[in-house]
């Protein structure tokens, strides 16, 4: 069953980009925050949105927001695409796709690749926001503005 709004988000671990363990208990629940899937690194599209959010990061942050991006690459291929595009956010590996399952994301391309779908969940842990769409452009502005509007 797919999360949806107003659904709180359920614990869950992966491993981030650092080979570090990390456990969702550690961002949500505290301050608001943007999980994005997209299908790969270093595809034309999952680039972009990657440097879309790079590029706006210091909008979320400066509004308490921790962006956090997931996919199915490995941690080696997520420290690669790190830095090569000077990435400063949050990548987790979902080799297995149970992140995915998890919040119900849909394959996206008549089911042949991940599907990309961005989340916005407030500080106590619940989604506010979810948005499905195949054009990487538009993602991190819609979470943007989700954002702003839950901290005024």
């Amino acid at each position: 069953m797919a999360l949806e709004i107003g659904d709180k988000v359920p614990e869950f671990k992966a491993t981030n980009d650092e080979g570090q363990d990390f456990n969702s208990i550690e961002v949500i629940g505290k301050k608001p925050a943007v999980i994005y899937f997209y299908p790969k690194n270093f595809t034309p599209g999952c680039t972009k949105e990657a440097c879309d959010f790079r590029d706006s990061y210091t909008d979320f942050k400066e509004l308490g927001a921790e962006v956090i991006g997931i996919s199915s690459d490995s941690v080696k291929s997520h420290t690669k695409f790190k830095n090569r595009y000077k990435l400063p956010f949050i990548f987790l590996s979902d080799a297995q796709g149970k992140i995915r399952k998890l919040f119900g994301v849909k394959a996206g391309l008549l089911g042949l690749l991940p599907g990309r779908e961005t989340y916005v969940i407030d500080q106590e842990g619940i989604i506010q926001l979810k948005f499905n769409s195949i054009n990487a452009a538009k993602h991190m502005s819609k979470a943007l503005i989700k954002i702003k509007e839950l901290i005024k």
